[in-house]
């Protein structure tokens, strides 16, 4: 049974009457059509037509980025169809996996696409090293000043003001106010 996905995005008015056209003069049974951005996992249309699939059926796309606008997405729907013993056509790219050179082309995108993974995390380090060498620390700036947290601090440690008042006076959650104030007792604050 060869299943059909039709998506469009959010934005503009589209429409997936064209692709849903395409796909029923491609021999598509059925066509799953949805409006969602490709860049989310929670489409019910998608995740529908992957509970429909069985072992001989075939996940059909009018183009791959119909299907999801990340690699690392189109990769990880591409393995669910492959446990469920179903093959995956994309019209426009001429991809087949249920014949060996669309299992091919299919192992090179993943290939490209592991490198292109393993290219950022390099690119990624390399910068955390770099920022680490010129003093730059990742993460959100504090909110208080080294002084701020020794006044909550020491207006909790000395009884003078509550964790509650010290909390809406510097507009931080109660659990900062305990941190701060664990930190200072342990003497790291």
């Amino acid at each position: 049974m060869l299943l059909g996905y039709a998506r469009v995005s959010t934005t503009d008015d589209q429409s997936t009457t064209a692709q849903a056209r395409a796909l029923r003069d491609a021999g598509c049974d059925r066509v799953f059509e949805e409006v969602a951005s490709g860049g989310r996992w929670d489409r019910p249309e998608l995740h529908r037509l992957l509970d429909h699939l069985r072992p001989g059926d075939s996940l059909v796309v009018w183009k791959l980025d119909r299907l999801s606008r990340s690699l690392k997405d189109a990769l990880a729907i591409m393995e669910k169809v492959e446990k469920t013993g179903a093959g995956f056509r994309s019209l426009t790219e001429a991809i087949d996996t249920t014949t060996p050179a669309g299992r091919m082309m299919m192992h090179m995108v993943a290939a490209f696409a592991e490198f292109e993974r393993g290219m950022i995390r390099e690119r990624t380090a390399a910068g955390l090293r770099q920022a680490k060498l010129e003093g730059r620390v990742g993460g959100r700036r504090s909110k208080l000043t080294t002084r701020q947290r020794e006044e909550i601090a020491e207006s909790v440690l000395s009884g003078r003001r509550t964790a509650a008042d010290m909390a809406r006076l510097y507009q931080v959650s109660q659990p900062t106010v305990s941190r701060i104030v664990a930190d200072a007792r342990s003497g790291l604050g």
